[in-house]
């Protein structure tokens, strides 16, 4: 393990990748630190209180942890094209009696308000996801004593990570559940196998990495660490554990036999994803414009609405190619199986 890490005093190199829209929780990230290991609260869509009062949870524990935040890097949507969308979504809307937004809605996650929480109550590691960050932001939170990740999905995106001054590397495969972390959105890098990736960007960029996309057997985590990730990080395994925030609906799915096949799609937030394949993926994907986070908070109220009805056809069901591996039992068994440590 790199000093970084190991400063925070970890023995367990399978860390709980943080994923956003409720999966990750306070507990879970907690439930980590039981494994020797470390959690990531998702700062993604939530408002800065919530995560203030999230932070707080974690902290009162005396664990290391860390947040991670998307940083700004907007696809834009031209008003044609979300209107020409917003009309297909309405029709499904119309069946929960749902009012969808008519116009695209921007904004940058309250970025500067969570960067400022984060320098007046420093936490142990933040790392950001589709954007790097100013270099400003990057030192003023390196000066509180944080360690800064990067995502990154091609080694492009690492050097330019290490030339803005990150302290380490995530490196997601395209296998990955959810987000693609790419700083591309509308050119998406090539697939490469994460143990081929981890090789090419330890040897190009000085920085260690967190190995991340598709982990889910103690077999695969080795594999990466022997090809020279300082740690793993997994999200998809984590889906059914005792700890996730992820609904119902989700955690079904991830064990339905009819859901065979994961795919990389824009339809649900207008960013590319890799979740479960539905009729929502097959109806729109062809017609799914760019554009985030308009997309995100067009089809939001709609997904919210399918999740708690149960309709599993219409909800993203964020997963990586591993998800069959994801089980119940408590997030720090899951972590420490993986590492070969239970």
């Amino acid at each position: 393990m790199t000093s970084a890490l190991t400063n925070l005093g970890l023995t367990n190199p399978v860390i709980a990748a943080p994923m956003a829209g409720g999966a990750t929780t306070p507990a879970m990230v907690i439930a980590a630190s039981r494994a020797g290991s470390l959690g990531l609260l998702a700062a993604g869509y939530k408002t800065p209180e919530t995560l203030a009062a999230e932070i707080a949870t974690v902290q009162s524990e005396s664990i290391p942890f860390g947040v991670n935040v998307f940083a700004p890097n907007p696809v834009p949507i031209s008003a044609l094209s979300y209107h020409s969308y917003a009309t297909a979504m309405q029709r499904e809307a119309d069946r929960f009696g749902l009012t969808l937004p008519t116009e695209p809605i921007e904004d940058d996650d309250a970025f500067d308000a969570k960067i400022a929480l984060l320098l007046s109550n420093p936490v142990p590691l933040v790392s950001f996801t589709f954007g790097i960050p100013g270099t400003d932001v990057i030192a003023a939170l390196q000066k509180a004593g944080t360690t800064v990740v990067q995502t990154v999905t091609s080694l492009p995106e690492a050097e330019s990570a290490a030339a803005a001054g990150v302290d380490m590397l995530a490196v997601q495969a395209s296998v990955a559940g959810g987000h693609s972390g790419t700083l591309t959105p509308d050119r998406m890098p090539g697939p490469v196998p994460l143990v081929d990736l981890i090789a090419q960007l330890t040897g190009g960029v000085a920085l260690p990495t967190i190995a991340a996309g598709g982990l889910s057997t103690p077999q695969e985590v080795a594999a990466v660490l022997r090809a020279g990730a300082t740690a793993a990080a997994v999200g998809t395994v984590l889906l059914r554990a005792d700890e996730s925030g992820a609904s119902a609906t989700h955690r079904a799915a991830l064990i339905d036999p009819a859901r065979s096949e994961t795919v990389i799609t824009r339809a649900f937030t207008g960013r590319p994803a890799r979740g479960l394949r539905n009729r929502f993926i097959d109806d729109f994907e062809g017609s799914a414009p760019l554009g985030y986070p308009a997309i995100h908070y067009l089809t939001s109220p709609l997904r919210k609405a399918a999740a708690a009805a149960g309709e599993s056809d219409l909800v993203h069901l964020w997963a990586g190619t591993g998800y069959r591996h994801a089980r119940e039992d408590s997030t720090t068994a899951i972590l420490a199986g993986l590492a070969g440590l239970a």
